[in-house]
């Protein structure tokens, strides 16, 4: 696919393939995306300014991932990578540790995690931490000066990162590289597909929303609640974490040992290494909960489904009970949106997942979105 107009041919193909058609701002980032397969595939230069890299954002289930997972299978270049973007800043934390007393730490860092990559994809591009806006700055930095061409997904434009606006001044200058490097479009069309879309067999749906979670429907389930001589603490580098039960890969969780505590993403990512099946029980009312804890639900809840590890989730309330308030973080929409796909969930997530302009259905949802 060598030209701008072979290349935006894909996506119209794979929207017919998946039985839906694109709407107007999925064509619209179609056509970026198309113009810079082509610029990509055509390039012969190694000097000069890299192709203008893609951010599209905008919110859940709108198709943003899909036209990015089209784009990167078709896109003809030999050294390019696909990452979510917690994976990669948990690596790029160590990494740059390992180089920061010599010179140009952030590039070194870079180097070390994707090689020779002229081209790399970010899933969920986000930041609500201060201290993580300095990684970022470092992170963005880093690949503008190797040349490296960025396409990258999230709900927020560069402008809405890290919106606390006692911190948002530390985000600015990410904010205008980004703005300066990339094309920046919304994909905000009417369908959410991911409410229309049946929940998945496989990876994170295989789990189940449960409520009420008594005795007679954990058993249903296969579950049961364990007892106080099952608890453990498990330990992950210099730290540990009160769990209710392993039982080898498996691990059971209560929200308040698990999020009501100050653990990272970081440290999520870890635990998602050793363990491949989770139960996380005493879910809240979240507006009854500890903003921090709910923050820090909502990334476990990514960590999870991406890594598409299977989770039980045992709840005070229905999830739509559960996702609702005034003073939620930014992300809970796309939390609702994620923890829709399970079983027992759907009924109850839409109203909470659901975005301003969302109308009606689609008979098929395109993939991963």
């Amino acid at each position: 696919m060598g030209t701008h107009s072979e290349f935006g041919s894909v996506f119209d193909n794979a929207a017919r393939n998946a039985g839906f058609v694109l709407d107007e701002s999925q064509r619209t980032a179609a056509a970026l995306l198309g113009r810079l397969g082509g610029e990509l595939a055509g390039r012969r230069r190694l000097f000069g300014s890299p192709p203008r890299g893609v951010y599209l954002w905008g919110p859940v289930g709108r198709g943003k991932s899909w036209l990015v997972d089209t784009f990167y299978d078709t896109v003809p270049v030999q050294h390019k990578r696909r990452i979510h973007f917690h994976e990669f800043f948990r690596e790029f934390h160590f990494r740059y540790a390992a180089h920061r007393h010599g010179p140009r730490a952030g590039e070194r860092a870079v180097r070390d995690l994707l090689g020779e990559a002229r081209l790399v994809c970010f899933d969920e591009f986000h930041v609500h931490d201060p201290g993580d806006a300095t990684i970022l700055a470092k992170v963005v930095n880093a690949l503008f000066a190797r040349r490296i061409t960025l396409v990258a997904t999230s709900n927020y434009p560069p402008s809405g990162l890290l919106p606390n606006p006692l911190f948002h001044h530390l985000i600015e200058p990410v904010t205008a590289a980004l703005e300066t490097a990339l094309d920046i479009i919304e994909v905000a069309g009417p369908h959410d597909y991911r409410q229309s879309a049946p929940a998945p067999a496989t990876g994170f749906g295989r789990g189940r929303y449960l409520w009420p979670g008594d005795n007679a429907q954990l058993a249903a389930a296969g579950l049961r609640i364990p007892v106080p001589s099952e608890r453990r603490s498990v330990a992950f580098g210099t730290r540990s974490v009160n769990a209710m039960a392993v039982h080898g890969t498996e691990i059971w969780f209560d929200f308040t040992d698990l999020c009501d505590r100050p653990y990272s993403t970081i440290d999520y990512l870890h635990l998602a290494d050793r363990y491949r099946h989770w139960t996380l029980s005493g879910l809240p009312v979240l507006a009854t909960a500890d903003r921090d804890a709910v923050q820090r639900f909502a990334n476990l809840i990514d960590v999870l489904c991406d890594r598409q590890i299977p989770l039980n989730l045992i709840a005070a309330a229905p999830l739509r009970e559960c996702l609702s308030g005034d003073h939620l973080p930014p992300d809970i929409h796309r939390t609702a949106s994620r923890l829709a796909l399970l079983p027992g969930a759907a009924d109850t997530a839409a109203a909470a997942g659901r975005s301003p302009g969302s109308r009606g259905s689609t008979p098929r949802t395109p993939g991963r979105l």
